[in-house]
């Protein structure tokens, strides 16, 4: 999540509303990061709009700004001169009356007029050594004006009057004090200021001069350092005028080839349909050239902040939706470091419609790292729509020769492989990866399964240049005809077809002729052996005829021998039983003996078994003629069930058999209700007489979707898989050491099975020895024949 969050906050896709507000700003007023700068310049094309004025305007800028400095600083320079003159004029004043009230003092003291060297003596001790800088010379003078002490001690001035060495000098011996300070000129032409002040008891007086040249020694220093300055400075900015007038002129000159330059390529760019791309990934700018926006009908006026840099989403909204978008682009350059990026993807042009691009880029870093992706976007819808119709075509063409029935190859001129169907490599046993495009012939029939074992020319030749048919054989013994024809370009196209019905047909043919002879002959010989043959035949059908007869009425004699012996073996039965139940109920006196009620016993049930079996024997007969009819009505299984077991109770009680029932409610069938009785009685009757003494039986009765299913599981004696085949067929009865004791016809099961089949139904058994045997049967719910029956009725 974190590097998606980086990836967009890198893409630039963070522009908020306030920043594309504030895009003119953004856009123009920082520095434009990456190559689009050479191309793209607001401020720079700003300021060659004022280029001219200013041109004009710079020289007398620099005029006036040198005329101001002068002026200004001359100004600065004089009243700091002038400020040096007063502030010594006062210092001169000041030290001139120190001195004189010093000097004044010494003299008061001192009774005696003190000589030439006390006094210079006297002047040396009252100037402080600070009270001399700058060339000052303080010059003490008698009553008649003449200088007799200096300090410093300069004795060429000892006996000279001032008048002498300064002018006005009687200026400032009449005035003294009020005269203050004056400028003077001194006797060597040199220019100073001076101070006097008259001693007491008019003894003399006190001068300070101070000479104007060591005064203003600094303060000239400093003019001509400022004059130094200014010509340096005027000298500089005459210089770079000269380079901003040189500068200039190559900057037009360089503003015209860039511009010739610019226009060039970009009518290169526009005549190949193509535009310039400068992505800065990190900033999430885009520059596009003016071909870009020509590229897509977009006016570039119509780009946010009226440059040729947009953002990032205002290009991905270009972009369509379903075709690589540029924050996959972003996902190579910054998490797979791709070097180089090339796209195909559709832009929507100023009309809305899409238009394909291809953009090809190269992925370069500035000088702090950041990602730029610098490249050209070319309009490829021609391209692609070409290579889209040609792709269909392909398409169509390859369906169309692997819908061929015929084997198809095309070969181009050096015999490598153009393309083929499958068909072609079915005949030759060939897998895609050998029958690839661009294979030679050669190493193709190398790798053949189906090499050719020999070749039949038809028609033409290698000599004969245009077309040949020819037939080959191959080695599983198919036979192929091939028709070659050469093509523009030098290579030939090639349809086979499997001939080997027509060669195999041509063999026949040959056969045929020379059987055809062959038989001829034989058909005389076999004419005669028919002519026997026929005679052999009607002697065998009449044998046929006469054992169908014989066959029907001895079906016929044991059908009446059944009838009639059953109805012989009844009559003495009934008598037997009749007779037998009586003496048991000994209704005409006592037995006497318990062997005798035995006895009667037996010949009781012996009487009853003989009869069940000619009954089955009867209804078995009855099936079999086809003379046991249905009677199709609504029955209650679980009534049926319930009557079944009241029969067969009795006798399960005897051998302390339990019988469980699990009959789902409500089931009513249309079937013959006697039948359905006797199916359950016989499977009843079968598991409890082979059922161990104290055994269980279970009876399960359930709906199956239109059929309703009855089985019966006992856990007797078992029936093995041998035995299992013979059950079912009449008088059939599994025998082993358990069923010899248990006396039967064999038939119950035969004509549960039948009565079943005869109402459309089935019956299974499934037995394993000694665990026991279970025998299902489903019937129907709704009979066909109880349907056809009421139909009948209703008509």
């Amino acid at each position: 999540m974190a590097t998606a969050d980086a990836r967009i906050a890198g893409a630039g896709l963070a522009d908020s509303a306030d920043e594309r507000a504030a895009g003119n700003s953004r856009f123009t007023g920082s520095r434009i990061g990456g190559y689009a700068g050479l191309f793209s310049h607001p401020r720079y094309e700003r300021l060659q709009s004022w280029e001219g004025v200013l041109r004009r305007l710079v020289p007398v800028l620099i005029i006036l700004f040198l005329t101001i400095v002068a002026v200004a600083r001359w100004i600065q320079i004089n009243s700091l001169g002038a400020e040096i003159v007063a502030a010594n004029k006062s210092e001169l004043y000041f030290v001139a009356e120190l001195l004189d009230a010093r000097v004044a003092s010494r003299i008061r003291s001192d009774d005696a007029t003190p000589n030439a060297e006390a006094l210079q003596l006297m002047l040396q001790n009252a100037v402080a050594a600070r009270y001399l800088t700058g060339g000052r010379q303080i010059l003490l003078s008698d009553a008649a004006g003449k200088v007799i002490a200096s300090e410093p001690r300069n004795d060429r001035l000892t006996g000279h009057m001032l008048t002498s060495l300064i002018s006005d000098a009687h200026m400032l011996t009449l005035f003294g004090r009020q005269a203050a300070v004056r400028d003077v000129t001194l006797a060597t032409g040199e220019s100073a200021i001076a101070a006097h002040r008259r001693l007491p008891l008019e003894s003399g007086g006190i001068t300070v001069l101070q000479p104007r040249e060591p005064m203003m020694a600094g303060w000239r220093t400093m003019v001509s350092t400022n004059v130094s300055l200014f010509v340096g400075t005027s000298s500089i900015l005459i210089v770079i005028l000269y380079a901003y007038f040189a500068q200039s002129a190559r900057a037009r000159e360089a503003d015209t080839i860039y511009l010739t330059t610019q226009h060039r390529y970009e009518t290169a760019l526009h005549r190949g349909k193509c535009g310039l791309w400068d992505w800065d990934i990190s900033r999430g700018r885009i520059y596009w050239s003016d071909s870009m926006f020509v590229l897509l009908g977009q006016d570039r006026l119509r780009a946010p902040s009226n440059t040729n840099i947009l953002a990032f989403r205002d290009v991905a909204d270009l972009v369509h939706p379903d075709d690589p978008s540029l924050l996959l682009i972003t996902d190579l350059v910054l998490i797979e470091h791709a070097d180089a990026i090339d796209k195909v993807f559709r832009m929507r042009n100023a009309d809305g419609q899409w238009q394909w691009t291809r953009l090809r880029a190269q992925v370069v870093r500035s000088e702090r790292g950041e990602p730029h992706l610098l490249g050209i976007a070319i309009d490829v819808t021609e391209q692609e729509t070409i290579r889209r119709r040609t792709r269909t075509i392909a398409t169509r063409l390859h369906d169309g020769i692997e819908s061929l029935s015929e084997a198809f190859v095309l070969w181009d001129e050096r015999k490598r492989l153009v393309m083929c169907n499958s068909k072609f490599q079915r005949l030759h046993g060939l897998s895609a990866e050998i029958a690839r495009p661009g294979v030679s012939y050669e190493e193709m029939m190398r790798q053949v399964d189906n090499p050719l074992q020999g070749t039949e020319i038809i028609q033409g030749g290698k000599e004969s240049g245009e077309t040949r048919s020819y037939e080959v054989r191959l080695r599983d013994g198919r036979w192929l005809q091939f028709n070659e024809r050469r093509t523009q370009d030098g290579g030939y196209v090639s349809v086979g077809n499997d001939i080997t019905a027509i060669k195999q047909n041509e063999r026949k043919l040959v056969d045929s002729e020379y059987r055809q002879k062959e038989t001829i002959a034989d058909l005389k010989r076999s004419r005669q052996k028919l002519e026997t043959q026929a005679s052999q035949l009607e002697e065998l059908a009449a044998k046929y005829l006469k054992e169908t007869e014989r066959a029907e009425a001895a079906n016929k004699a044991k059908s009446d021998f059944l009838a009639s012996m059953s109805h012989e073996l009844r009559t003495p039965l009934n008598a037997v039983i009749g007779f037998s139940e009586a003496m048991r109920a000994e209704l005409f006196g006592e037995l006497g003996s318990d062997k005798y009620r035995e006895y009667c016993r037996d010949i009781h049930d012996s009487g009853m078994f003989l009869l069940g079996v000619i009954n089955d024997i009867l209804d078995m007969s009855k099936i079999e003629a086809g003379r046991f009819t249905l009677d199709y009505e609504s029955v209650s299984v679980d009534e049926i069930i319930a009557e079944t077991l009241r029969i067969i109770s009795r006798e399960a009680e005897t051998k302390q058999i339990d019988i469980r029932e699990k009959v789902q409610a409500d089931i009513r069938i249309e079937a013959d209700r006697r039948a359905l009785k006797q199916i359950l009685l016989n499977l009843l009757s079968n598991a409890v007489k082979f059922s161990n003494p104290g055994g269980e039986i279970f009876i399960r009765a359930r709906i199956v979707s239109d059929w309703v299913r009855i089985s019966i599981e006992d856990k007797g004696i078992g029936i093995s898989r041998q035995e299992l085949s013979k059950l079912g067929r009449p008088f059939e009865q599994a025998q082993n050491q358990m069923t010899r004791s248990h006396k039967g016809s064999g038939l119950g099961l035969a004509i549960s099975r039948s009565l079943a089949s005869m109402h459309g139904g089935a019956l299974k058994i499934r037995s394993k020895p000694g665990k026991g045997t279970i025998v299902s049967f489903q019937l129907p719910l709704q009979s066909s024949h109880a349907e056809e029956t009421r139909q009948k009725d209703a008509a």
